[in-house]
């Protein structure tokens, strides 16, 4: 007992240590989500996800496809389409018990002005001077699964590797690694997922310009230098159950929490440094053809301008369709993580069955 609490306390240090040292929302563009069908219920699905996009949710997942080979698309637009949110993943089985995919994704902002050069020698502005660059994230992710000897349980990891690019002027190269776990029984499913378990590095290296160091210290901005930039892990719990209303009519319904270590949110049960985020989600089913799902997440506490507090949440919807048991077509309406004034987005993504099961 007294090695536990030994064990313990050496935790509780190492996570203050490395929480000081790490920038919270490090990584951030990975926690947006893929998937219309998950978006739609509130990025609910650590238990209950078997598709291609368990590549990203829960790797465990991967393990109940219902095809040989499944594909995945996705793409989303931001404020008003400035950003650009893209996702491609592929999962084929390799035996009965072991299943392997690569997933894609890129968040950026395309055509941004650079106007640093404005101003030329003599001091007079010439348009002509004005190029444009992007900034973009990118991840990629090779995901294994693989069912365990025990009945109903199926494991699975991830390793995450990140690219990030600000024009010729900033680029980043990341390393990390997820683990996942799924339990089945009876009508009842349980899921863990623990991302960037050995937190997820980006290497930052600065490639600025005398006349851009000039610019930066002429507007009291600080210039920025190599450094390293940490993700802090984060562990999501769920659980799920299914439920038969009739012979054509089916729902399930997942409850998850998701666990942060970098800090306090404005989450709905918030401390330092541990932070919980719960999550619901619903879906209804017609012959699993027709679909509807709705779900309820980021639960914050705002404060207005008189001072009084409240709480609020995001709220999701969503439709999905299954042609032939091949294609499936779904659709999200879903804010990017916030319940505020900005709009919300529609998110298509589509599914493809390449090899039915025998």
């Amino acid at each position: 007992m007294k090695r536990i609490f030994q064990f313990y306390i050496i935790i509780l240090f190492f996570i203050q240590v490395v929480q000081a040292q790490a920038p919270k929302y490090s990584n951030e563009f990975l926690a947006i989500g893929v998937g219309a069908r998950v978006l739609g219920m509130a990025n609910t699905s650590v238990a209950i996800i078997d598709d291609v996009t368990a590549g990203y949710w829960n790797p465990a997942g991967l393990n109940y496809l219902n095809s040989d080979i499944q594909i995945g698309l996705m793409h989303a637009e931001y404020f008003a389409g400035i950003a650009k949110y893209d996702y491609a993943a592929f999962a084929m089985e390799i035996d009965t018990i072991s299943t392997v995919g690569v997933s894609v994704i890129r968040f950026g902002i395309d055509d941004i002005p650079n106007t640093t050069d404005l101003y030329d020698s003599q001091g007079n502005i010439n348009y002509d001077r004005i190029t444009k660059f992007s900034a973009a994230d990118y991840a990629m992710l090779f995901s294994y699964a693989r069912k365990s000897k025990i009945k109903g349980l199926s494991f699975g990891g991830n390793v995450k590797i990140i690219y990030r690019q600000i024009g010729s002027f900033a680029k980043a190269y990341g390393f990390g690694l997820d683990v996942g776990a799924q339990y089945r029984y009876r009508k009842w499913r349980f899921g863990a997922m623990g991302k960037d378990i050995t937190s997820t590095f980006n290497a930052w290296t600065f490639n600025l310009s005398n006349k851009m160091k000039e610019v930066f210290e002429t507007t009291g901005n600080e210039i920025p230098s190599n450094s390293l930039e940490l993700t802090m892990p984060r562990v999501i719990l769920g659980g799920a159950r299914y439920f038969r209303i009739s012979n054509n009519f089916a729902s399930i319904i997942e409850l998850d929490i998701n666990v942060t270590f970098d800090g306090k949110r404005n989450t709905l049960i918030k401390s330092n440094p541990v932070s919980i985020d719960p999550h619901l989600g619903l879906e209804f089913n017609y012959k699993q053809i027709v679909f509807l799902r709705g779900g309820i997440g980021n639960i914050q506490e705002e404060t207005d301008f008189g001072g009084k507090k409240a709480t609020s949440f995001q709220p999701n919807l969503g439709v999905g369709i299954r042609i032939k048991k091949i294609v499936s077509i779904d659709y999200a309406l879903t804010d990017i993580g916030d319940n505020s004034i900005a709009l919300y987005s529609n998110v298509f993504s589509l599914r493809v069955d390449l090899q039915k099961k025998n």
